[in-house]
């Protein structure tokens, strides 16, 4: 079990480092006379065309993401607020690809990624959905009843969201590897929530509910 374990860390740790080096190579290719016209809009490379989320490379949907979240979560992995745990693995596959974007560059993808059409993720996490009401009712008090989110409070729209990168953000709050980070407000706000998930299951008993939200 625990060799098991270990190899599937591995595993995410070679497909992070890989994902890395092949999103960060054609920029490393370029010469700055190539690069400077370049237009930023380089996300369905990892996230899909339709921006509906990338299992295989652990990118989540944009599709129908808030303009005010999207513009957030770039600027914190561009200036290193988010992805700079070395543990997270998908967070510093993505912070080189932020790293790219100047304020202008931002603006252009959250109008770009605005214009793409929402369509929920499909479900692929297995829970007590039942159990995960119960837990969820704390989580209500930011994302909403329905886990719509809430913009005066800055928490985003969890339903709708791919499951499995909803569990893997969980996780990384409550470990510590997202959130840390002294200039990550949010993110300190959200450590201490994650700890009222004791285990694996309570994850994703969670999201298994969340799953549910967001369907009349």
């Amino acid at each position: 079990m625990t060799l098991y374990g270990e190899n599937k860390v591995n595993g995410k740790k070679l497909i992070g480092a890989m994902l890395t080096i092949l999103c960060w190579l054609p920029f490393q290719l370029q010469g700055e006379e190539e690069r400077e016209p370049y237009d930023d809009r380089y996300c369905t490379t990892c996230h899909g065309a339709d921006g509906r989320g990338n299992f295989g490379v652990q990118a989540p949907r944009l599709a129908g993401m808030e303009p005010w979240y999207l513009k957030r979560q770039l600027e914190n992995f561009r200036t290193g607020i988010r992805g700079a745990h070395l543990k997270d693995i998908e967070g510093m596959a993505m912070r080189p690809m932020a790293v790219q974007l100047t304020d202008e560059g931002i603006a252009d993808v959250v109008e770009w990624v605005g214009d793409w059409n929402y369509i929920p993720a499909q479900v692929t996490i297995e829970g007590d959905s039942a159990v995960g009401k119960q837990l969820y009712s704390q989580c209500a008090t930011c994302h909403g009843d329905e886990a719509q989110g809430n913009e005066m409070l800055g928490a985003p729209a969890l339903r709708g969201q791919n499951d499995w990168y909803l569990v893997t953000q969980l996780k990384n709050f409550k470990k510590g590897w997202r959130g840390s980070e002294s200039l990550d407000n949010y993110g300190q706000q959200m450590m201490p929530m994650a700890q009222i998930l004791a285990d694996e299951d309570s994850i994703n008993n969670v999201v298994s509910h969340i799953n549910t939200l967001g369907k009349n």
